[in-house]
């Protein structure tokens, strides 16, 4: 299996918000904290768009280069984890994400901001696969399952895509051939270092 990637097909995503309730079912995600959410651009404007975003599993992540404890590390696949029992919730992955993607459940009025929560590409955490702690901490791991994550699976439209980076790309290649249309795909430039 090659890198794991996610794409929205802005020209088919509706804005129904499908992926977020389904990643906040599927992974019991705390009231207040989103780890997908869909934005719009140019709202009520020709040419307005909807963006399902999380993490991007970026390729050179910039939330690993800046945690000081090395709480995030990226799988071989690219998936991009946090370790919780390492995190000290320091915020600097928040500041260095250029998607917005690292929550913090437990934040309080006083700044300390627990430990930090985000997407996990379906693919659970450090603890033992299948575990208990694993599901408790971070979700369901339907990447060993050799499902997509919940979010892609849920998409009514299939406009978000989930999976290995070779396949998405030519799905959307082939949507994008039959459209005509020369769009590209948004967020990819800056998540995989693409010029």
């Amino acid at each position: 299996m090659g890198r794991m990637r996610f794409l929205c097909d802005v020209d088919r995503c509706i804005d129904c918000n499908g992926c977020v309730v389904a990643c906040k079912e599927g992974h019991h995600v705390p009231v207040g904290i989103n780890r997908r959410r869909v934005i719009t651009i140019n709202e009520g404007k020709p040419g307005e768009k909807s963006i399902s975003v999380a993490c991007m599993h970026c390729s050179d992540a910039p939330c690993i280069a800046v945690c000081p404890v090395d709480a995030l590390y990226q799988r071989e696949d690219g998936i991009v984890l946090v370790n919780k029992d390492v995190c000290i919730g320091c915020g600097y992955c928040f500041f260095a994400c250029p998607f917005g993607a690292p929550q913090f459940p437990k934040g309080n009025s006083f700044g300390a901001r627990g430990v930090m929560d985000k997407c996990t590409f379906c693919a659970g955490g450090p603890a033992e696969t299948f575990s208990d702690k694993e599901k408790r901490l971070y979700g369901q791991n339907r990447i060993a399952e050799g499902k997509v994550p919940l979010c892609a699976g849920m998409c009514a439209t299939k406009a978000l895509l989930a999976g290995d980076a070779d396949k998405v790309a030519n799905i959307y290649r082939e949507r994008v051939f039959r459209r005509g249309s020369g769009a590209n795909a948004w967020g990819w430039d800056k998540a995989y270092n693409r010029k």
